[in-house]
């Protein structure tokens, strides 16, 4: 049919109630829209179909990731500009109810029905992950979410992290310093936080690929227990060890944090896990960490945290990342988390937003991703590096409008004394 992209941009417009700020091109060759804006690209009629039977952010991410829909031109930019569109959920838009008693909007709703093909809603992409009932963060669940995300192949993330395989915020002298500086200075920032001394006894929760557990034993000379619920990260982190000839001071467990039972503990570090946790859960993860630790230990938890709602029953995971990147991962606010320590024994010593620093290290990952694009697509697959470029790419402008934000809380077990331990200028890392 003729100028579909005419046609859909006008649809858009009468959900959103607004001008469309991309352009659109219709698999028919047609464009319309703002010139010189980039371009949602809707490769088929298909398309069309995901967004009509699941409007909103799943139907966009279920286009995307099945190749049905793509952008062209600057990604950034383009996320920018559509991010808040969701007609669902769009800042002062009318609800979906009133847009359905819209007389306009019915009629070209039944327009793109005609227009998108067979009335069948589409499957899934293979990427998509399948939901079970039951309880969510046992340990069978969590070991299944964890190996959705990291199991995607080793080769493919040492395309997007590069040599230091450190799948977390690095911590930047400069925004024109080397992702591998920035991750190492971001692994000795956690060293120095909990005070390292040779022969110590660290345990590192969410070990990935083992460059903590690396840098803590080469550098500082303590003996690290790694853990991780990832097989494709031990195997990579044991023969990581075994080649820098740590075997001696490092093992590398595939083991859930609650099985943990060899403590104490001298320090432990939690680096990008606790995320995975889950709100019911989390109380228990700290009280489980406290009791590993030796009194006058540290904790330093390096975590993601969303921003608190005016209504916390408001609050909707993201159904992209819950789909595609990280199922059952929740994100808490700061002051929630610290909370949960506290109550588990926890004494709060320090916490620092690195927040601008995620952004810095999502673009560099982006950037890693693209520039060695066809050969993620041969180890992952198509859909799965569209899904990983989607969601860094998305994560980088949500860290840099401080939608969301990542903190390192360093926390310690006091002894029965009452003293910390801490020196008392606490900030001896700086």
């Amino acid at each position: 049919m003729a100028d579909a992209a005419s046609r859909l941009k006008n649809l858009f417009e009468l959900l959103l109630g607004a001008p469309l700020p991309v352009r659109v091109r219709a698999w028919d060759g047609s464009q319309a829209g703002p010139p010189g804006a980039p371009a949602l690209v809707l490769r088929n009629r298909r398309a069309v179909r995901r967004l009509l039977y699941k409007p909103g952010e799943l139907g966009l991410a279920r286009a995307w990731v099945a190749g049905d829909l793509d952008i062209d031109g600057d990604l950034y930019t383009a996320l920018d500009l559509i991010s808040g569109l969701v007609w669902e959920r769009g800042e002062g838009a009318r609800s979906r109810a009133a847009l359905l008693r819209d007389l306009e909007v019915r009629a070209a709703l039944r327009g793109l029905v005609r227009l998108s093909g067979l009335p069948l809603p589409p499957a899934p992409p293979p990427e998509e992950i399948r939901r079970h009932r039951g309880h969510h963060h046992t340990k069978r669940t969590d070991r299944r979410a964890v190996s959705h995300h990291y199991d995607v192949g080793n080769d493919f993330y040492e395309i997007v992290l590069g040599p230091s395989m450190v799948y977390s915020c690095a911590y930047w002298e400069t925004p024109g310093s080397t992702l591998e500086s920035a991750q190492r200075d971001k692994l000795e920032l956690v060293c120095r936080k909990l005070a390292l001394t040779p022969g110590q006894r660290l345990l590192d929760v969410g070990c990935g690929w083992g460059s903590m557990a690396i840098h803590a034993a080469r550098e500082h000379g303590v003996r690290v227990v790694g853990i991780t619920l990832s097989q494709e990260q031990a195997a990579y982190a044991r023969k990581r060890v075994a080649d820098e000839g740590l075997t001696d001071r490092i093992e590398i467990r595939v083991q859930d944090y609650r099985d943990v039972g060899d403590g104490p503990y001298d320090a432990i570090s939690s680096i990008g896990m606790a995320e995975h946790v889950g709100a019911e859960r989390y109380l228990e993860y700290a009280e489980d960490l406290y009791a590993l630790l030796r009194p006058g230990g540290r904790l330093l938890n390096h975590q993601i945290a969303r921003r608190p709602q005016r209504d916390e029953s408001t609050y909707h995971v993201d159904e992209f990342i819950d789909a595609y990147v990280f199922p059952d991962g929740e994100l808490a606010p700061l002051g929630t988390t610290v909370t949960q320590l506290e109550r588990a024994g926890f004494e709060v010593r320090d916490v620092e937003s690195i927040r601008e620093h995620y952004g810095l290290t999502l673009r560099r990952w982006v950037a890693r991703l693209e520039a060695d694009w066809a050969r993620a697509t041969r180890l992952a697959g198509p859909g799965r590096a569209r899904v990983w470029r989607l969601y860094m790419a998305a994560s980088a402008l949500a860290f840099e409008r401080n939608s969301i934000g990542v903190n390192q809380v360093l926390a310690v077990r006091a002894l029965d004394s009452g003293d910390s331990g801490m020196p008392l200028r606490a900030r001896t890392w700086n």
